[in-house]
């Protein structure tokens, strides 16, 4: 990848792509982080579960009409630079089409949605869940487009723009209009200006792409998307249709706790969507090459970093799971926190990204078709005998159950694609010693915790409650917690960073390099290890 600079042209590397992007994506993480915060605040429980089934709807939607197509752009935009504007053609046309379909449908039949959540009022709300839908699926594709097309710095500023207009808007709704209506009026707002951004985007970087339907290249491109597309949909199947067997089976209010159980980690998936952005198209280029040693290593190599991540922040939130969700939802989702820490089980085994590989090599995309095919009907079998006895911990074990079993077969098969060896083996040195780093942080961070956690938070409760009598006690229950939890936080993260000092896991002379002001603590620490 490379950006003019003057008249040099600066190489990014994948590394600094994936920086750049992710860099953009956790300000937006930022600037939406207090929205559920506020939401669980000033609505009633069983509205809050009414909202989020509604949004389960929006994004279920969103996530399987596009049928691959949209992704298909990191594949063709790299790779027929003669055919970027068909693609780019393409898939609007695709997008749109597929999106009206639904908008009429659920114009006719709104009580589809009355069938799905045994309540009247997704019914009613059916008109403007349908707009949502069609505006969002279309403006989705703006994010993609700049990314397939090599704009890093662009689609860092369009990142940040669109999680800063949809922040914006929706905690505008929550503060002024808090109901799921007055959330989906906000989210049509939104999509109007991104739809309006992704139309004035491509008319400038692909100009007349509207003129240059090719039929003939729209098989071809259906062709190459379609597999990988039906394969998304298991896979979105695998991880939503938990939550339309909770919507039918329990109340909206124990569909709130259940959802933000299932709370998703936005640094998690921010960091693996960044990854996966730049990973794609440099590994489809190595496909083409041959050079399948090098996506191993590349794949090694962003396996130790994201295990650099992903580690300790799930040995972090294993400990400190009750004071995370009081902190962020307050007491009353005291009950969400077992299945928040079931759910927390599939971030370790995140580390491994097997999505650029799948897509690289067609045959591994059907694979994976099949594979979600079987394990689908194993967990609808299993959710639908046991949807009269199991609670809500067991609704999400079977997810991650199947979840786990997915990445471990898709593993083997993408490392028998790849060749690789028992020399290979070196690549998960890295990551095994950082688990053993985030464990000791862990289990220290821990042992405090169940000594102190109940009287600190006793006394800081009742602090604050003196100190700021307007407080409420829920409030300041909450505010508590999130001391404790920020207190646990430093100490779990001194930990962890001596340990990973200690076991050799960070290039100290690069730290150096890169920030000056630590180059006294980098020259110190080999002295202090000795």
């Amino acid at each position: 990848m490379t950006v003019d600079s003057g008249s040099k042209r600066v190489e990014l590397s994948l590394s600094r792509q994936s920086s750049i992007i992710l860099a953009a994506k956790v300000f937006g993480f930022v600037l939406s982080f207090f929205l559920p915060v506020l939401v669980v605040r000033l609505m009633p429980q069983d509205e809050v579960g009414i909202y989020r089934q509604v949004f389960l709807i929006v994004n279920t939607a969103i996530n399987i009409l596009p049928l691959g197509m949209g992704m298909s752009a990191y594949y063709f935009l790299s790779r027929e630079p003669e055919l970027r504007n068909p693609t780019v053609l393409n898939i609007l046309a695709f997008l749109f089409v597929l999106g009206g379909l639904l908008f009429a449908s659920l114009l006719a039949y709104p009580d589809i949605l009355n069938i799905l959540f045994k309540h009247e009022e997704m019914g009613r709300l059916s008109p403007l869940i349908a707009t949502v839908i069609w505006l969002w699926l279309v403006g989705s594709l703006l994010e993609i487009v700049i990314l397939a097309n090599r704009e890093v710095w662009l689609a860092s500023f369009v990142i940040v723009g669109i999680h800063l207009s949809k922040a914006a808007s929706m905690i505008l709704a929550v503060i002024l209009w808090p109901t799921p209506e007055g959330f989906l009026y906000a989210a049509a707002a939104q999509g109007t200006i991104q739809l309006a951004a992704l139309l004035y985007y491509l008319n400038d970087r692909f100009p007349g792409f509207y003129k240059n339907f090719d039929f003939t290249f729209f098989r071809r491109h259906l062709a190459y998307a379609i597999p990988l597309g039906l394969a998304g949909i298991l896979w979105v199947f695998q991880t939503d249709l938990h939550n339309y067997f909770v919507g039918y089976r329990f109340t909206p209010a124990e569909f709130a706790i259940y959802a933000y159980g299932c709370f998703q980690l936005p640094l998690v998936n921010l960091m693996i969507e960044s990854v996966t952005a730049v990973l794609i198209p440099r590994i489809s280029e190595l496909q083409m090459l041959g050079d399948k040693r090098e996506i191993i290593a590349l794949s090694g190599r962003s396996m130790n970093k994201l295990a650099l991540v992903f580690l300790p922040f799930y040995a972090f939130l294993f400990v400190t799971a009750e004071p995370f969700i009081v902190t962020l939802f307050s007491r009353d989702y005291i009950a969400s926190v077992p299945i928040f820490l079931i759910n927390l089980t599939l971030i370790p085994f995140a580390i491994w990204i097997n999505d650029p590989v799948v897509r690289a090599f067609p045959e591994l995309g059907r694979f994976l078709l099949y594979l979600r095919i079987a394990l689908l009907v194993g967990m609808t079998a299993t959710l639908v005998l046991g949807i009269n006895s199991f609670g809500l911990s067991d609704m999400i074990l079977v997810v991650v159950l199947v979840a786990l079993t997915e990445k471990a077969v898709l593993t083997f098969a993408v490392l028998r694609k790849l060749e690789a060896n028992r020399s290979d083996i070196k690549l998960l040195k890295g990551p095994a010693l950082t688990a053993l780093a985030s464990g000791i942080a862990g289990a220290t961070t821990y042992c405090l915790l169940y000594l102190l956690y109940t009287p600190i938070l006793s006394l800081l409760s009742k602090q604050l409650l003196e100190s700021l009598p307007w407080l409420s006690a829920k409030l300041a229950d909450s505010l508590a917690n999130g001391l404790v939890l920020a207190a646990a936080g430093l100490l779990f993260f001194c930990t962890y960073l001596v340990g990973i000092y200690w076991f050799g896991l960070v290039d100290s002379s690069a730290i150096n390099r890169e920030h000056p002001i630590l180059k006294a603590i980098g020259n110190y620490w080999p002295r202090f290890r000795a």
